[in-house]
């Protein structure tokens, strides 16, 4: 275990490998924002830049999980579904418990659902892209027949000291996202498991072959993901004050946008958590200008899929 980990921990050569690609993109994101603020007289006003960092929150969330993920080699298509069950669940189940406990029967279900999907793959030596597409259709066909109509939150404290409370200028729900970061950045870089999430990425069969349990290392990584995807659902929820079982669709594409845009590598073994952020950061800001000059939507996602192709391809040239 520890010769293969020691073979597979990231070194600075590979790091270096895609300077030029982070280089780019991070001069592509300082472009953008001086752009926006030449452009607009509204971009770097307080109010939108705290719209900008709430914005961030629920697709850091996300993109954190998926990063676990992508780093094993493989992919988790269900957030957004776990994200819509998850709001569904922490609002419709104030009316008979407190929203404390809502919250915990809302975060158990995103364990409970990325545990399941963790298993199939491991067990069964299943394609996740597979498994949680069909955990997706499922789930989200579970939640419309658990609330067909929006669910609104009945404890006026479930948004005031989650949704819409501040410390200081800085939101209470960006500040959740800025602890989760290290703790994830910990995770990958100086423990077992997250060693060995990147070591399944690198090379599946020789950590097989050393012995070591993958199974046990492949399901925490669903489970990391799906707790993950439940607590953007439940922030989300906090802060609109609603829950509506369409929410979520399409919120995957976003996540692995941003751990790609990160340096993650979609066959596996790369991306970091500060790459994450930088990635989270320049989908919030691309959003955010293009709705500053009211472009329509569609254009938008236009975008995004051209920004997913360009770093994909800039990370396929660089391996």
């Amino acid at each position: 275990m520890t010769d293969v980990m020691a073979h597979t921990q990231p070194r600075m050569a590979f790091m270096q490998r895609f300077s030029r690609a982070d280089l780019i993109f991070t001069a592509a994101i300082i472009l953008l924002i001086v752009f926006a603020a030449l452009a607009s007289d509204s971009f770097l006003t307080q109010r939108n830049v705290v719209n900008i960092s709430r914005q961030i929150v629920t697709n850091g969330f996300l993109s954190l999980g998926m990063l676990v993920v992508i780093r094993t080699g493989g992919i988790d298509l269900s957030v957004g579904s776990v994200l819509a069950f998850a709001g569904l669940l922490a609002t419709g189940l104030q009316a008979e418990m407190h929203f404390s406990a809502a919250i915990l029967v809302a975060l158990a279900m995103g364990v409970a659902v990325g545990a399941v999907n963790g298993w199939l793959i491991a067990n069964f030596n299943l394609q996740p892209f597979i498994v949680t597409l069909a955990t997706m259709g499922s789930l989200r066909g579970l939640l419309y027949v658990y609330a067909d109509t929006p669910r609104y939150p009945t404890d006026d404290a479930f948004r005031a000291l989650i949704g819409g409370a501040f410390i200081g200028p800085i939101p209470v729900n960006f500040i959740l996202f800025a602890i989760a970061v290290p703790i994830v950045w910990f995770y990958l870089e100086h423990t077992v498991s997250g060693r060995a999430a990147y070591a399944l990425g690198v090379n599946k069969e020789a950590v097989r072959l050393a012995g070591v349990d993958i199974r046990k290392h492949l399901i925490f990584a669903y489970v990391i993901c799906g707790l993950f995807a439940a607590i953007a659902g439940v922030l989300l929820a906090s802060r609109l004050g609603i829950a509506q079982p369409s929410v979520g669709v399409g919120y995957e594409l976003d996540a692995i946008a941003a751990v790609v845009i990160g340096g993650g590598l979609l066959g596996g073994g790369g991306g970091t958590a500060a790459g994450v952020v930088g990635g989270v950061l320049a989908l919030a800001v691309v959003d955010n200008v293009l709705n500053l000059f009211n472009v329509d939507s569609y254009y938008q996602q236009l975008l995004k899929g051209l920004i997913i192709l360009v770093a994909v391809l800039a990370r396929r040239k660089k391996a």
